[in-house]
């Protein structure tokens, strides 16, 4: 039994109907690899493989325990009525199979809130991936859904390296060390007696973090003072609003292009001290900047990225929950020029990890503890109720979340993984997540959106193609010519009915 940290319980508390609080993604297999095949791969095979590896991430048979009245922050349990074939399904596309098709039902299994009596997660098989441009015949896909109570980017990644191997033939796991025995759901009276002991050192631990708080204060404002630091942006004060930050339906959209992660090495180089995620943000830039245009929307001011930042631990490795903090970076929405974009980019970024270095990265992640559980929910509630997405000054005009991946390729089931996006949550104000994902010499950038905010996904897709070729070009990096690859083909379904 284990407690939530405020962090990873603001993840319940800001979940509602039209904003479930899942992370998750796509991972697209390739079957021919598995030894001694005959056939297609059997659901029974797969779920065997996960069976045996439970026991390597708790958050797989964990449950959450609420405290009477919301008092105090939930708690984790092992769940005793475990079901593993609840959490893995097996469905199929209809014919003829296509990346569109994948998309939507992707887009509607994410669009479901997860049931949270049971563990926090879902896995669904999808077969009938038959006429997806790239992918070998026989391909077959897996959509996950993870709550973000449970794990953020990094112990997400760190859950696929649990669920796959380096070789289609490995070793099998190691067995547990004890025999798994779930846990009763503790009594009313003992998580109240719990809440009644953690409040009263509330202060206490309050005070600490206040002596860390003042000299990060005095930090800033010295480097401002100075001018070694300048604010690059202000959310909820300088942020314009666009279509992606009012409120939200409960329809989700998916899509994502996958990119050569050496091209993007090459093209850091134009601007010197850019990084692989300075190039990354401006596609974004470039993508929302086309595509807001098209819709004669874009707004004078740069749009403002979100970018989560991990501050886990070598200590914190391999453990659930949300070890993260988060910078504002200016996109240069405004700027037309590709390559002007990336220094503005690179400018602003510099500036935001020296903002957050000197405020100290752990800093406002430890705050989020002390946030009473009880108005933090109904804070939540009131906000979506009200709808004051629609009257508020957004803080962020998006997000971009950016996870290394392994370099190697993995396997899972015996199978390969050819390709992997990302799916993130939306909320009132936060219409618009871009998970990007890097494996095996490729980067994807997914998006996931609101039906009612983005009804073309699959063209603004193609803006971030073309954002990306753009940014290319100007850097003088020449294409590299690899082995077709999973992508979104051109819509040809009308507005109303892409997803």
């Amino acid at each position: 039994m284990q407690q939530l940290s405020g962090l990873d319980a603001s993840f319940l508390y800001f979940e509602t109907a039209n904003a479930p609080m899942h992370i998750g993604g796509i991972a697209i297999y390739d079957p021919s690899t598995v030894p001694g095949l005959r056939g297609p791969l059997r659901f029974k095979t797969i779920l065997k493989n996960i069976e045996g590896r439970l026991h390597l991430a708790r958050s797989f048979r964990e449950k959450i325990v609420p405290v009477p009245l919301s008092l105090d922050h939930p708690y984790w349990i092992e769940d005793p009525h475990f079901d593993l074939e609840y959490h893995v399904r097996h469905i199929a596309l209809p014919k003829p199979g296509d990346w569109r098709q994948l998309c939507i039902q992707a887009a509607r299994l994410h669009s479901r809130p997860l049931d949270l009596s049971r563990p926090l997660w879902e896995m669904y098989v999808i077969e009938g991936l038959d006429n997806v441009e790239g992918l070998p015949p026989g391909s077959f896909a897996v959509v996950t859904k993870i709550h973000h109570a449970a794990i953020d980017g990094v112990s997400g990644a760190e859950i696929t390296a649990v669920l796959h191997d380096l070789s289609p033939d490995p070793e099998p796991p190691p067995e547990p060390e004890t025999p798994w025995v779930g846990e009763e759901d503790p009594s009313s009276w003992d998580l109240l007696a719990r809440a009644a002991w953690n409040t009263p050192s509330h202060p206490f631990r309050f005070a600490r973090l206040m002596t860390r708080t003042l000299p990060a204060v005095g930090r800033v404002a010295s480097q401002m003072w100075t001018r070694q630091l300048t604010i690059p942006a202000a959310p909820g004060i300088s942020v314009p609003r666009t279509r992606f930050n009012g409120t939200v339906s409960p329809h989700r959209v998916i899509d994502g292009r996958v990119f050569e992660l050496a091209e993007v090495r090459a093209m850091k180089k134009a601007v010197a001290g850019a990084t692989v995620n300075d190039v990354v943000l401006a596609t974004v830039g470039g993508a929302m900047r086309r595509y807001l245009a098209s819709n004669d929307e874009l707004p004078e001011e740069s749009l403002v990225a979100m970018a989560p930042i991990s501050v886990r631990t070598e200590d914190e490795k391999g453990t659930q929950g949300n070890r993260v903090t988060a910078m504002a970076v200016a996109l240069g929405t405004q700027v037309e020029d590709p390559l002007e974009r990336l220094r503005v980019v690179h400018e602003g970024a510099v500036q935001s990890k020296a903002l957050t270095n000197a405020i100290g990265a752990r800093l406002m992640t430890d705050y989020t503890n002390f946030v009473p559980s009880s108005v933090a929910g109904l804070a939540a509630r009131l906000y979506s109720r009200f709808a004051l997405a629609n009257r508020m000054r957004p803080m962020f005009n998006t997000v971009v979340t950016n996870v290394p991946g392994p370099q190697v390729p993995l396997y899972a089931y015996g199978a390969r993984l050819v390709a992997q996006y990302g799916m993130g949550p939306i909320l009132d104000g936060m219409g618009l997540i871009h998970p990007v994902f890097s494996y095996c010499g490729k980067v994807t950038i997914a998006v996931t959106s609101c039906r009612a905010l983005m009804p073309d996904p699959a063209f603004y897709a193609d803006c971030l193609q073309a954002s990306f070729e753009e940014l290319r070009a100007a850097s003088g990096v020449t294409e590299v010519r690899a082995a077709a690859k999973p992508r979104a083909k051109a819509a040809t379904a009308s507005p109303a009915h892409a997803s």
